[in-house]
């Protein structure tokens, strides 16, 4: 028997509309307030959360974590050799279970499919914290620390996405974007654009919200007058390190170097990266670019990733409070 879905749960960008976006935000920014000045009620006492992850990860399952226990719920993590989902046990199945037993669910994995699965089935709020094609609570975050760093309506902000522009990110960003009626630009090769199904949706959206929205393979055309840009890795998490060997000649153009923010005409712009990102050879991978291609970083230069402009760390911050305002969306009413 499959559940209506819970309205509480998040998906996928567009399960949002702008008011409601926009709420989120700002209630993310009010329990960041509140945290930093140790003021903070908690309203989830006695809740129990599920975190199933297929993906490892670092700022998804942190900002999870301790949303809860902030909001004195609890916390279960499940991690990708944790449960039985989908090799053992269905998806369906898996949820039925969980939805007995907790409050809500996080879901890190790969498939979209998944992540619908569960939420159709469990009974209870499902949020996306990752999968191959989306990830809305990044695009929550990337948003609240936008707006903190630009004085004007959201409308005003106009910020471009460089690299791998058919990655989650990049689609979350692209329709967020168009939700929020800013102006947008996706700067990526031919074959590594957003999917045609995805720039439609997009447009559709920004013809309600007047927005803007640019996709090319001209990175200066896209970077001009930019207020942010943002990039991410190259090869995402579950693709082949194989793949490196072509996508670093096909992205080094759209790494982001000081000439590129210079190009932005703008001495004011920022840079974004939703992390982890490959920006010297203090990692392994870093290292192993370094030995293999002659490249030190990849889709960012360290000059830029450690200079005043860049805000990736506001970024990583604000996953905690812009997860902690989805909880309490979904289950403090």
């Amino acid at each position: 028997m499959t559940l209506p879905r819970h309205p509480g749960s998040l998906l996928r960008d567009l399960d949002l509309d702008k008011e409601q976006f926009l709420t989120l935000v700002d209630d993310a920014r009010r329990l960041r307030d509140e945290r930093r000045r140790s003021t903070e009620s908690m309203r989830l006492r006695g809740l129990n959360i599920a975190l199933v992850f297929e993906k490892n990860s670092t700022r998804t399952r942190c900002a999870f974590e301790v949303a809860a226990h902030d909001q004195g719920a609890s916390v279960t993590y499940l991690g990708p050799e944790g449960s039985h989902i989908g090799r053992e046990e269905s998806i369906p199945d898996t949820a039925r279970v969980l939805g007995r037993m907790f409050d809500g669910i996080a879901f890190r994995g790969y498939t979209q499919n998944t992540v619908e699965q569960l939420a159709q089935h469990a009974g209870v709020p499902v949020w996306n914290g990752l999968t191959d094609e989306w990830h809305p609570t990044q695009s929550l975050a990337d948003i609240l620390t936008m707006t903190d760093h630009h004085p004007g309506d959201v409308t005003d902000i106009a910020f471009c996405f460089a690299g791998d522009g058919s990655d989650n990110v990049a689609r979350s960003l692209l329709v967020t974007a168009a939700l929020l009626g800013m102006d947008v630009r996706i700067a990526a090769p031919a074959d590594r654009q957003p999917p045609a199904d995805v720039v439609a949706a997009a447009q559709k959206v920004a013809r309600r919200s007047g927005a803007k929205i640019l996709v090319t393979d001209d990175l200066n055309a896209a970077v001009r007058d930019a207020d942010f840009v943002y990039t991410d890795v190259w090869v995402s998490m579950g693709e082949s390190d194989d793949l490196w060997a072509t996508r670093i000649p096909m992205m080094l153009p759209y790494r982001v170097t000081e000439e590129v923010l210079a190009a932005t005409g703008k001495p004011g712009t920022k840079f974004m990266h939703c992390l982890p990102a490959v920006h010297n050879r203090d990692t392994a991978l870093g290292a192993r670019l370094y030995r293999q291609f002659g490249i030190d970083g990849a889709e960012a230069t360290e000059e830029v990733f450690e200079s005043k402009r860049s805000i990736v760390f506001d970024q990583a911050e604000n996953r905690l409070h812009t997860v902690k305002a989805v909880l309490l969306r979904a289950l403090a009413g």
